[in-house]
């Protein structure tokens, strides 16, 4: 497999897009975070110092999303269409995150998703911290891609119904 990253000379460059077609892209990325059950019970209430921590991770996930060209360095500034993040209790102790980013453009928005999962999941933890440092931030992944020269990808269990067509429009 060609490691489309590196020059010739073995150094670091932006990949060239410039001869791609544009195509709808959507990419969903999941991140789960493990705290105390009444850290979650705090956090679902409203019942923390800092205020409504879901809706701040909110807007963090988006910002994130939105800034991924400057935190990953060989990553194109994209002009997303869509940025939603959604927050889903999986058990007393779990809380999964999930951002679903698009964009009509010549490259995928795998690391836009990726990126506003973790600033999602970091932004919780800044606001909940006194309660509970022992929080784990894990599980960061990517779960589905459409769109683009590589087609569809679906991780492995991943089955939820997307609202992207897996086939790329015309």
């Amino acid at each position: 497999m060609e490691l489309t990253h590196f020059n010739p000379e073995g150094r670091a460059r932006m990949v060239d897009v410039s001869e791609k077609e544009k195509t709808e892209r959507l990419a969903i990325a999941e991140a789960r975070l493990v705290m105390q059950p009444e850290t979650l019970k705090r956090i679902l209430s409203g019942e923390t110092k800092k205020g409504d921590v879901l809706a701040v991770a909110q807007v963090a996930g988006v910002m994130g999303a939105k800034r991924t060209a400057e935190w990953i360095p060989m990553c194109h500034p994209l002009p997303l269409t869509g940025v939603d993040l959604t927050f889903i209790v999986f058990d007393e102790k779990t809380l999964l995150i999930r951002a679903e980013v698009r964009t009509t453009y010549k490259t995928g928005v795998e690391m836009e998703a990726l990126t506003a999962v973790s600033a999602a999941a970091l932004t919780v933890y800044d606001m909940v911290k006194s309660i509970d440092r022992g929080m784990v931030i894990e599980a960061t992944r990517l779960l589905y891609k459409a769109g683009g020269k590589s087609g569809v990808y679906r991780a492995e269990g991943f089955s939820e119904t997307v609202r992207i067509d897996d086939r790329p429009r015309e």
